[in-house]
């Protein structure tokens, strides 16, 4: 099912997005398949430990004779993700791919998910990613996942709809004013809105336009959606992805939300975009539970693929969200994961 697909039952179709023509084309974002390098994130790494001469015994205090010998500490390891899963990430997509993470439930990592795998993905493409925080109330994107460099979110732009839209050629800097970008510079973040009226005019119509805009100038778009699957503008985003991602956590509320949902949409008449979806299952403590291995053979036969992502200890206290901060296997199980979300596309 593609952009602009209808809901099913003979209810109203999702409207047009704006005519193309309007705009020259946009620079690509990101450089040509094949030639992004990725860098190994360094924040966070403890440095190495210098070697030095043994000092002789003459050389030594007394305070220090007798000390137990102090064991040296290693260097953190970087994150080591398979070439392979690079190779998936790297990939010419053809064209701009909007992914949206849904779940009507709260609390099943759905910001998470969408900061790290656009994390992920702007680190092995060398850029060209954003993540849009169009959770209709107070929406936590912006706060954890973007340098504050000022404090304009989508109200702001959609507000400046028009001037932005008319930019032509210099669409990509005019847009860049109303973003934020990640502390490693590897994705783009529009923030969403604290004040809820803002939901009354990301009517339809608008949603499409922030869309149009958002994939002129980036060659992915991760869309954190909100709980309402009745609200006109999560309609409108699920109308309009290439893929969904349901985000969930191995507990049975979670999971029922998950199914119920994917039940929902294929009543709805998107049966394609509930087969062709990817199920994350993210771990929130150390010990997976008894539940995991479960929900991962029922979502592995209900969407396309199922992919698990381990807890780690730098995300539990809710905070800014650091891809360089996460443990390296943690890491690589994002990389994995996030390749697992483009294949196909």
């Amino acid at each position: 099912m593609g952009r602009g697909r209808g809901r099913a039952g003979g209810a109203q179709q999702a409207p047009t997005p704006p005519p193309r023509e309007a705009y020259p084309p946009s620079p690509p974002a990101g450089p040509p398949p094949g030639q992004a390098h990725y860098s190994v994130p360094t924040a966070g790494r403890r440095p190495p430990v210098a070697t030095q001469t043994p000092p002789s015994p003459s050389q030594m205090r007394p305070a220090q004779q007798g000390l137990p010998p102090q064991p040296r500490q290693a260097p953190r390891q970087q994150a080591e993700p398979s070439p392979v899963a690079l190779q998936r990430l790297r990939r010419d997509l053809g064209r701009s791919r909007v992914i949206a993470f849904i779940n009507p439930k709260g609390g099943v990592h759905k910001t998470t998910a969408t900061v790290l795998s656009a994390a992920a993905m702007g680190t092995a493409r060398g850029g060209g990613v954003i993540a849009w925080d169009d959770n209709e109330l107070r929406g936590t994107l912006g706060l954890r996942a973007g340098s504050a460099r000022h404090g304009r979110t989508i109200r702001h732009l959609v507000e400046h709809l028009d001037q932005v839209e008319a930019a032509g050629v210099h669409l990509p800097e005019h847009l860049d004013e109303f973003l934020r970008h990640s502390s490693d510079g590897s994705f783009d973040v529009l923030a969403g809105d604290e004040d809820p009226k803002l939901q009354r005019r990301l009517d339809p119509t608008t949603v499409l336009r922030v869309l149009d805009i958002l994939t002129r100038t980036h060659g992915i778009v991760c869309i954190d959606t909100g709980n309402n699957v009745e609200s006109p503008n999560w309609r409108t985003v699920v109308s309009s992805v290439d893929r969904l991602v349901v985000t969930t956590v191995p507990r049975e509320d979670a999971a029922f939300s998950a199914d119920w949902m994917l039940d929902h949409l294929e009543e709805g008449g998107y049966g394609d975009l509930v087969k062709n979806a990817v199920t994350l299952l993210s771990m929130p403590t150390p010990n997976p539970g008894p539940l995991l291995n479960d929900l991962q053979r029922h979502f592995s036969q209900r969407t396309r693929a199922c992919a698990v992502v381990p807890y780690d200890p730098s995300l539990e206290p809710g905070a800014k969200i650091e891809f360089s901060a996460l443990r390296p296997e943690t890491r690589a199980a994002w990389f994995e994961a996030a390749a697992t979300i483009v294949d196909g596309l």
